[in-house]
């Protein structure tokens, strides 16, 4: 290639849909994956290289302004998992590589220094023997001259500040101390047959295999994890798994801190500070941290000797990006363990349809845990019908009972709501008006306690109106009920009682869960009140009743994905109940007692309902067994989010998908945006592809584009 006419492709970190080309710096050749500034626009950006091309000769490039590596930030594996994750979901590229870096390193910071894990005495001993050491000085030479040299964690605390002036005076040094094998503690527990079955099959796999590990509430699936990643973990090898909330990350993060060692696992979300979150990556990429467990975005973690990756609750649409790039960080996982060819292991109580249809189709490897670790019985569920029923605060008389019972005995109940607020509504029991968000076509919640009302889907906020705006009667009354109602009725009805409502409202900062947590696990009587918050992942010994408040949000929705969610989430908090050796019940509250989908439920087995969703799903064409894409517009005007859809429909290839549309979203306005949406169904993600590649470029030329906020949903999880 001519240097002449050679420009380098950058990636620059803004989400436009193009590539931009500059003039190769004078140094030296640049490799795919370095970070470089360079001016953009008025300013300057920081943008990735991507390769070399040629230029027309009469071209003339802007030269790089600066070059911030000296080698690649992500390995080629994960460069590729970036580059198909862009294309797959087409999303600009240089969008999706910011998506994929800390925040610091997307602002162009430079990698930090690898910190000092050791300390030990000077080389010149002259320094300390021409000094008569003070009691505390003393101590820590001898300490040092034990142990030679010893990591920072393991210094006791009254002698760091000893440290600190030592190594300031020159007679302790900082290193960076060889990383020993990882002690690996044994299990506490005894496997069962199952258990064992899978962990040894686990332990075999070698190359690219998908496993889906399916087993019933409290079957032992983390022990599972734990036992299976152990051989490699005392290779010296690297592990990531994947959880959907931090809500489930810190007790994964004790537990195998206990199993492996604290200085060989980290923990990476979004709840941490920006410089933490790049401490973390940057001891993960230098291969001194051996387990990363993290949410969406660590599935961009570069681990040089990663050898097993562990997606657990596979099934949970957290795991979808539901802004700026739509991506899965599920299926993403399953990319980088065929890119970089080792096992990934998919685990859950209740599967994704996909997964057990992929289960099904020999694509995923099938181990199943259909018994219970401690060889508790799962509960008993029972349907409660609510007509006629005299409600308070939406417990029926049935479930107080059950409450009043279940505490008496020393036991604890679990409410769930996945409702926050006092009451979803407020309206006027004249006119029948209710009281709306100006932003959203949404009711305004009522949280009693602040006394607001708040919308829940863009923010805003108000006070309790004096009259109704319809007919201006005083007679507003609120509908419905949401958690902190439940709270309140439940307080009045059992005075001496503990009672633990956890939400976003009553937890306010990352370690309230835990602390909520450690409390609930005294096991003293108490209720426990809450939303999807408390709906998977945790262990509760003293659990014995759990009551579904309203069981029927998910029947009726317009969302094809609901009644599967319904059924996952109800199992899932369903099986908080008798993990141990004090059996459990569930009650369900329902006004629709006869609905199938809930009296396949009643018989405690998700497999069954599941197949019946997926036999649905097959007849209407639906995912798992068609491709779905979901193009979204949304402009102040509704006028213009129809002119833009309707001109979409217009190039779509016609011989490769089906169009439907336009059609109102579930929430026709948010934050004072009308939305609508085009559904693009086709037989299967290679003719979606074909089609998408065929119909992006003339989207994104069409005039109506420039007056709308479109987006690209591949594969969506949430119709909203």
């Amino acid at each position: 290639m001519n240097a002449e006419n050679t420009c380098i492709q950058i990636a620059v970190m803004v989400p436009l849909r193009r590539i931009f080309s500059y003039a190769p710096p004078p140094e030296g050749r640049l490799q795919p994956g370095m970070r470089v500034r360079v001016p953009f626009g008025k300013g300057s950006r920081v943008g990735i290289v991507l390769g070399y091309a040629s230029c027309p000769p009469d071209v003339t490039l802007k030269p790089i302004g600066q070059v911030l590596d000296a080698h690649p930030v992500l390995p080629s594996a994960l460069q590729q998992l970036v580059q198909f994750g862009a294309a797959y979901y087409h999303h600009p590229i240089g969008d999706a590589w910011a998506t994929a870096l800390p925040t610091l390193l997307r602002q162009g910071r430079p990698l930090p220094e690898p910190a000092p894990q050791g300390y030990r005495l000077s080389i010149d001993e002259a320094q300390t023997a021409q000094r008569q050491p003070g009691k505390l000085q003393q101590a820590l030479r001898e300490h040092l001259i034990t142990h030679r040299v010893v990591h920072t964690t393991a210094i006791p605390k009254e002698l760091r500040a000893t440290l600190r002036q030592a190594v300031r005076r020159g007679w302790i040094e900082a290193v960076m101390e060889d990383t020993p094998p990882t002690q690996v503690a044994p299990s506490p527990h005894c496997l069962n047959t199952e258990q064992a079955s899978a962990v040894t099959q686990l332990r075999m796999a070698r190359g690219f295999n998908a496993w889906l590990l399916e087993g019933v509430t409290g079957s032992g699936k983390t022990e599972v994890y734990l036992e299976a990643i152990r051989p490699h973990l005392e290779s010296g090898a690297q592990i990531l798994v994947l959880v959907p909330e931090i809500g489930l990350t810190p007790q994964l993060v004790e537990r195998c801190q206990m199993r492996f060692g604290a200085r060989r696992v980290a923990a990476l979300h979004s709840a941490q500070s920006d410089g933490e979150r790049l401490r973390i990556w940057a001891a993960a990429a230098a291969g001194r941290i051996q387990v990363i467990i993290g949410t969406r975005s660590a599935v961009f973690v570069p681990l040089p000797r990663l050898a097993m990756i562990v997606v657990d609750e596979e099934h949970d649409p957290s795991f979808k990006q539901q802004n700026g790039w739509h991506y899965s960080a599920r299926d993403l996982a399953i990319q980088r363990a065929r890119l970089e060819n080792i096992p990934i292991v998919l685990g859950s109580a209740t599967p994704s349809l996909e997964s057990l249809c992929n289960a099904q189709k020999g694509r995923y490897r099938h181990l199943q845990l259909r018994q219970r670790a401690t060889s508790a019985d799962l509960p008993v569920m029972t349907i409660v019908p609510l007509r006629r029923e005299n409600l308070q605060g939406g417990i029926s008389t049935t479930l107080l009972t059950a409450c009043k019972e279940t505490l008496e005995a020393g036991n604890q109940v679990l409410l769930f709501l996945n409702r926050r607020g006092y009451a979803p509504a407020v309206l006027c029991h004249d006119c029948g008006h209710v009281i709306q968000c100006p932003r959203c076509s949404a009711p305004m919640t009522w949280h009693r306690r602040q006394e607001r009302l708040r919308c829940h889907h863009c923010g805003h906020e108000s006070r309790w109106p004096q009259a109704c705006p319809a007919c201006h009667s005083t007679a507003l009354i609120t509908a419905g009920q949401g958690t902190e109602q439940l709270e309140e009725v439940l307080r009045q009805r059992f005075p001496q009682t503990p009672i633990w409502r956890i939400d976003r409202d009553a937890l306010h900062d990352r370690d309230s869960l835990a602390t909520a947590v450690a409390d609930i696990r005294q096991n003293r009587a108490a209720i426990l009140v809450g939303t999807q918050m408390l709906a998977k992942g945790h262990h509760f010994p003293a659990v014995t009743l759990v009551g579904i408040i309203n069981t029927d949000q998910g029947l009726f929705s317009a969302d094809f994905r609901a009644p599967e969610r319904l059924l996952q989430t109800v199992v899932q908090v369903a099986g908080r109940a008798g993990r141990e050796e004090r059996p459990g019940q569930v009650l369900l509250q329902t006004h629709l007692p006869e609905h199938p989908l809930l009296q396949s439920l009643a018989r405690g087995d998700y497999r069954p309902p599941a197949e019946a969703l997926l036999n649905e799903r097959r007849a209407a064409g639906l995912p798992p067994f068609a491709a779905l894409t979901l193009l979204r517009a949304e402009a102040h005007q509704r006028y213009r989010v129809d002119t833009f859809l309707s001109a979409a429909c217009q190039c779509v290839p016609p011989a490769l998908v089906e169009i439907s549309g336009p059609l109102p979203s579930l929430m026709e306005r948010r934050a004072g945006f009308e939305r609508a949406e085009l559904w693009v169904q086709a037989p299967n993600r290679t003719q979606m592809q074909k089609a998408l590649n065929l119909w992006l470029p003339q989207l994104a030329g069409l005039s109506s584009a420039r007056h709308v906020r479109w987006t690209l949903d591949v594969d969506p999880l949430l119709i909203t």
